[in-house]
């Protein structure tokens, strides 16, 4: 299994970034998918999921209507569209692939800094 985050980096607030996240080494389609967070000092935070196809699809109240989770099952990708950024969305962003409620595998991670 690999997961690997791209799309990250400094933006103003109120600014928009899209995050990546291209999924080898097993049949993505057959996965349901999150966004998870992390920012320094903090536990990981998750921010959004989608299911297999695309069809159901949840947030944490924090994102709600500013972030946009999809996926694109024939290129194996998995997007984060982020708009309205603010300061305490700043935080390294990982991929997961969701198996039995739980996490299984991580990326590594692309960073977001949100910042005047």
């Amino acid at each position: 299994v690999q997961l690997v985050e791209s799309g990250g980096g400094l933006v103003q607030p109120g600014g928009s970034l899209r995050l990546s996240c291209a999924a080898s080494g097993f049949i993505f389609s057959s996965y349901d998918m999150s966004w998870v967070r992390q920012a320094p000092g903090k536990g990981p935070e998750w921010v959004s999921a989608i299911n297999t196809g695309g069809g159901n699809i949840d947030y944490a109240d924090s994102v709600k209507g500013r972030f946009t989770i999809s996926r694109d099952n024939a290129k194996n990708t998995l997007y984060l569209q982020m708009n309205s950024l603010k300061p305490e969305d700043a935080a390294l962003y990982y991929c997961t692939r969701e198996r039995g409620g739980d996490s299984d595998s991580w990326g590594q991670g692309t960073q977001v800094t949100v910042s005047s």
